[in-house]
């Protein structure tokens, strides 16, 4: 099977029962560049790094995999697919890289170690329901980082467990309802390159 890299996403069980999968060894599966999906029994304490140039995790690709305790999505990856990281219950952090601009929903569903994120993403995200759907309120530290230029509509609603919130210099706009029912944030820091906050923004 030649895959080219043109090719930025592939479906979860596309090649399920065939000859190619059944033949791949144990660990992470990639189809091209593509991160296609865990097969076997992850060890307890596992740390991914992505090889060079993957440009997406496909849906389900870690599914239940409660031995992963670290991921760094690195900036080659542009999208992550639905529930790619659902059930990882050992999973206490995760940095998203400057080129994603695509999070399906539930991707991180039900994580329910996961307690920081670091965000990086410079483009807008294109969220399809949440990704941190079932465990919004227990992100107790969400790091916005120097390449992010929009903080987009919704993205920390329902963090009620969120202390406080830094925005970079880089950031020029905050979405509409960005920090809505964020009913525990204390501080926030909003620095003076902020022209655009959209409404209900830091609502309840």
């Amino acid at each position: 099977m030649t895959i080219p890299s043109s090719v930025t996403s592939i479906g979860s069980g596309a090649f399920s029962y065939t000859a190619w999968y059944n033949s791949q060894p144990d660990g992470l599966v990639y189809a091209g560049n593509v991160a296609y999906e865990y097969k076997g029994t992850m060890p307890d304490n596992t740390s991914i790094t992505f090889k060079e140039g993957t440009v997406s995790i496909c849906n389900s690709a870690f599914y239940d995999c409660s031995g992963l305790t670290s991921v760094t999505i690195p900036n080659s990856v542009t999208s992550i697919g639905e529930k790619a990281f659902s059930y990882c219950s050992g999973l206490t952090s995760v940095t998203i890289g400057n080129s994603v601009t695509s999070i399906d929903s539930m991707a991180f569903y039900d994580c329910s170690g996961l307690t920081s994120v670091t965000w990086n993403a410079k483009n807008h995200p294109a969220f399809s329901g949440t990704p941190f759907y079932n465990i919004m309120t227990q992100i107790t530290e969400f790091i916005i980082g120097d390449d992010v230029t929009s903080i987009p509509a919704y993205m920390c609603s329902g963090m009620s467990n969120l202390p406080s919130v830094t925005i970079p210099n880089s950031v020029t706009s905050i979405g509409s309802y960005a920090f809505y029912n964020c009913s525990g944030l204390t501080s926030v820091t909003i620095p003076s390159s902020v022209t655009s906050i959209g409404s209900h923004a830091f609502y309840n």
